[in-house]
């Protein structure tokens, strides 16, 4: 017998009223819309067209759209009925971000929950009511243990869990919430005139290299004269795009000692994978590859020649 992998992701039931929550846009009927509340196993609610808008409505398919997903408010709930009634007009920007923000949370917590009960054949609910729930209620939330299961399970798991859940359990968290790290770029125009420009160009970019450390190693590549590449990956955006400015200035202090001029085309940011590829396409195209500056000595009065035109 298959298990069964549907189930709400709270201990509750039903929200509270008050409460804003995640819906999703089933069908507009005459006398509201009805919606499911995904937080709640796809429970069943209807938004009446009176709470739709604060102003007078003029069209419903301009305020409503079937499949979309938003918070709302819970004005009524009757669980004898398996009725409940919600507000889009009475839910506030905050409620909206406390919304988004749990709703994120719990999502991917479910994911997690719901894969780790497929993989053992084991029911969802039965996996919330050991693990799930009472975590929520000594964390706060789930999500909040599952980030410190990823370092130290054995303070948060109890030691009664079966082992095979708990390993189970473990790797998923693991896999899908270990913090990877991105990749920060800046894209410069460096140029240097004078004799030995390209010599006065190659210390300018070790000066820039030397301003990352351990944890934001700074590279630099020659995508095509006079344009450059800097890069770092880092856990920590801020900090990357803090050490790739500094980099900025250490290499520009170098080169206009030197008379020569860097000019920022695109400051740091952190880049997509699609970004980086296409980066490395453009490089290829061009012939040069992906060799980083200290490489590029050999070719030297190549450069200059180019540099110089």
């Amino acid at each position: 017998m298959a298990p069964n992998l549907e189930c709400r992701m709270y201990e509750a039931k039903y929200p509270e009223v008050d409460m804003a929550v995640m819906i999703q846009v089933k069908n507009i009927a005459d006398i509201g819309v009805y919606v499911s509340l995904l937080e709640y196993n796809n429970i069943e609610g209807i938004i009446p067209f009176s709470e739709l808008s604060r102003r007078r409505i003029k069209s419903v398919s301009s305020l409503v759209k079937v499949g979309r997903i938003e918070p709302v408010m819970v004005l009524r709930v009757e669980k004898d009925k398996g009725y409940i009634d919600l507000s889009k007009r009475r839910v506030s920007e905050d409620d909206i971000k406390t919304c988004e923000e749990r709703y994120s949370k719990s999502k991917l917590v479910h994911s997690i929950m719901r894969h780790v009960a497929e993989t053992l054949s084991i029911d969802l609910e039965e996996l919330y009511e050991n693990i799930g729930w009472p975590l929520y209620k000594k964390h706060g939330h789930a999500f909040e243990a599952f980030k410190i299961l990823v370092t130290d399970p054995d303070s948060v798991l109890s030691c009664k869990i079966p082992g095979e859940v708990k390993d189970a359990l473990v790797k998923n968290i693991r896999r899908r919430m270990t913090p990877q790290p991105m990749k920060i770029r800046a894209d410069i125009e460096l140029k240097c005139f004078e004799f030995d420009g390209v010599v006065h160009i190659n210390e300018a970019m070790k000066k820039a290299e030397a301003a990352g450390n351990d944890d934001c190693p700074v590279k630099v590549k020659l995508v095509a004269p006079p344009l450059y590449v800097l890069t770092t990956q880092t856990l920590d955006k801020d900090k990357g795009i803090e050490i790739l400015n500094k980099a900025i200035e250490a290499c520009a202090e170098t080169i206009e000692r030197y008379k020569g001029k860097l000019v920022v085309k695109e400051g740091a940011r952190a880049v997509s994978e699609g970004d980086d590829k296409m980066l490395t396409e453009h490089m290829a195209k061009l012939g040069l590859g992906n060799e980083e500056i200290s490489g590029d000595e050999e070719s030297g009065d190549e450069e200059e020649e180019l540099q110089r035109k």
